[in-house]
């Protein structure tokens, strides 16, 4: 499933072609994705302008200026691309094969920019585990109210993360992952930052707290490599595992960077270590991590 620096490489391509444009025109072609599509959806965006889109965690938030924001989940294998009047993906060439079976291609959207020229942005999911739901007036939902912190700026430091961990029993890595604590993060990018601050994901999460709730050393190592390790995978365009790729079709690269991630029974990269990294199973997801180096 697409993680917050791949949802936030999505928003980034639908920028320019959504901010500003008026959607003339919504078409849905089944009745629902992984939920039903919110009643009267096509009607109630079609003469809209479009006046943001926006990221939480791992949702796209487009706003308009007459209709609730409309809350789009990517799911398993959900992704958007970008086409122009003569349905040539644009902009960019694509360098991985990506579905384009019209049986997949479930909701599309003809805009017209604010220079006046067409665009059709397609959303194609084959699993359909993506949505589409229609926030509250108020730019409120269940699936939003709930969330935590964002793990992209210096709000989240090592106070912020002594407090929320504090007398927490629950595996570091298990910790990391809840949304209702930090929101956005998951299973690739928690165990390269837990490998970026040196710490085992088996650690319990109330141990990087001191006793009365306060930062410690392995708190700040740890909120600066969670910071940094988001911010890298942006930069990278995200990482390119199995159906994740840019609205261009082109593919993200953090991949090439990860330290520990799927590199099971390799070297541990962190200078001097000497140990290998290895792979456990905790919740039911693939954990890997250098027990030599993280503590």
């Amino acid at each position: 499933m697409p993680e917050l620096p791949e949802v936030e490489t999505v928003r980034r391509g639908l920028e320019p072609v959504f901010e500003g444009a008026e959607i003339e025109k919504v078409e849905l072609r089944r009745p629902d994705l992984r939920f039903p599509f919110p009643e009267d959806m096509a009607a109630r965006l079609a003469g809209q302008k479009v006046v943001g889109i926006a990221r939480r965690a791992k949702y796209l938030l487009l706003h308009t200026a007459g209709a609730p924001a409309l809350i789009c989940h990517l799911g398993m294998t959900g992704s958007f691309r970008i086409q122009n009047d003569t349905d040539a993906v644009a902009p960019g060439e694509s360098h991985h094969p990506r579905s384009k079976d019209q049986l997949h291609d479930h909701v599309v959207f003809s805009l017209r920019t604010p220079k006046g020229e067409p665009a059709r942005v397609v959303f194609n999911d084959p699993r359909r585990f993506g949505f589409m739901l229609f926030a509250d007036p108020q730019g409120g939902h269940p699936m939003l109210d709930s969330l935590g912190v964002e793990p992209t700026g210096n709000v989240l430091d090592g106070a912020l993360l002594a407090s929320l961990f504090r007398g927490r029993a629950a595996p570091l890595k298990a910790a990391l992952l809840d949304q209702r604590l930090i929101a956005g993060l998951g299973n690739i990018y928690v165990s390269e930052a837990l490998w970026r601050a040196g710490l085992s994901p088996r650690r319990s999460a109330g141990t990087i707290a001191s006793k009365s709730g306060a930062s410690t050393q392995r708190a700040e190592r740890l909120a600066q490599a969670v910071r940094e390790v988001i911010a890298d995978a942006i930069a990278a365009g995200g990482s390119s595992l199995k159906d994740y790729m840019h609205v261009d079709g082109s593919l993200g690269y953090f991949q090439h960077r990860f330290s520990v991630y799927d590199r099971e029974g390799e070297a541990c990269r962190t200078p001097g270590c000497g140990g290998v990294v290895h792979r456990i199973v905790q919740s039911g997801r693939s954990t890997f991590f250098c027990p030599t180096c993280q503590r």
